[in-house]
């Protein structure tokens, strides 16, 4: 006679779905948080690729949602955009942008999001979490210059307009970002 396994409680039901719909609505909020963030642009001379406080967003979402979360927050993001809602950068939305000069950096979101989740961990120190948030700036970087070197088939010139005028604004950004971590990301981490 085969056994059965005994029906799960009604209190584990009742937890897991509790505990999935925070994460769906913790992923939700962090691709809207993105979104306003996007719409931050101060517009530089000299390159196509706006000042936005997107990167920012992109490392504290990583950072306090941890690098499974982070990457769905950002990969809704991205879906969002493609169906049409204005939430890239200046109210943009649609394919064209993933294709155009700004789209090297939207798609290595995700991935950013996920490196910098994955390498500053549940409880990371200032030491790690500016590790996390480095490099997952450098993931957007090597995503944003690989595309406008293949754009216009020069990575000197890539280089000189899609990294070079946001070195400093970055630094800034990687350190407000592991600020967020470690300030913010132990008491919204808890919740979920």
């Amino acid at each position: 006679m085969p056994t059965r396994n005994p029906p799960a409680a009604p209190a584990a039901l009742a937890a897991s779905a509790s505990s999935t719909m925070r994460n769906v609505v913790a992923v939700a909020l962090a691709a809207i948080l993105v979104s306003v963030a996007a719409q931050v642009v101060v517009p530089l001379p000299l390159t196509p690729i706006p000042f936005t406080l997107q990167p920012l967003a992109v490392l504290v979402v990583g950072g306090v949602l941890g690098a499974r979360r982070g990457a769905a927050a950002l990969a809704l993001y991205l879906a969002m955009g493609l169906v049409g809602l204005p939430v890239f950068a200046a109210g943009g939305s649609g394919i064209a942008r993933l294709m155009g000069p700004t789209g090297g950096y939207l798609l290595a979101f995700p991935v950013a999001a996920l490196v910098t989740g994955a390498l500053g961990g549940a409880r990371p120190g200032l030491v790690r979490a500016l590790f996390a948030c480095a490099v997952g700036m450098v993931v957007i970087h090597v995503g944003g210059t690989a595309q406008l070197a293949a754009l216009g088939g020069d990575a000197g010139a890539a280089y000189r307009i899609g990294f070079v005028p946001f070195l400093t604004g970055d630094l800034l950004k990687i350190g407000l970002a592991a600020a967020v971590m470690l300030l913010a990301g132990p008491a919204l981490r808890a919740k979920l």
